[in-house]
């Protein structure tokens, strides 16, 4: 399987990034390119081509989207696109310490993509920051079932 995966990242502190680093490895370890592309300054055009997407994605204050990925997500509810052309994973950070909005902005990306018709790959990753596992140990754990299910998608 030969489909390139782009990660799109939106994090605040910075965890985001390393678990999209470490997706990047993973993916690339099982013959799979993989660019991580923070989601600094990017809109809906950044998903204008079809392809596969892992959105890694941090839940910061009171289940926000983090600042660096604030740009994207309101670009998708304003301008809309058709994204039946764009299949996606997704990993989500929070705490359920805070648990009425943990991991929202993993929930709200999920959501916005679904309704203009993207294809979400496997289950989402829910990380929770106080359950004492490192969010780039979970993601790895994730990844190996969700490349298997990238091969399936890829191949329909």
């Amino acid at each position: 399987m030969n489909t390139p995966v782009t990660i799109l990242v939106g994090t605040t502190t910075g965890n985001a990034q390393y678990c999209a680093e470490e997706a990047q490895f993973r993916l690339g370890e099982a013959g799979i390119d993989a660019t991580v592309l923070p989601m600094d300054g990017l809109d809906a055009t950044a998903l204008a081509s079809p392809g596969v997407y892992l959105v890694v994605i941090s839940t910061y204050g009171q289940g926000d989207v983090p600042d660096n990925a604030r740009p994207l997500y309101e670009s998708l509810i304003r301008d809309k696109p058709a994204l039946d052309h764009v299949h996606y994973g997704l990993v989500s950070l929070g705490d359920s310490s805070h648990a009425q909005t943990f991991c929202f902005a993993g929930r709200r990306f999920d959501a916005q993509l679904s309704k203009l018709g993207a294809s979400r790959i496997g289950d989402v990753l829910n990380h929770d920051a106080s359950s004492g596992i490192m969010p780039e140990e979970a993601t790895a754990a994730w990844l190996g079932p969700w490349i298997g299910q990238l091969s399936t998608a890829s191949a329909a």
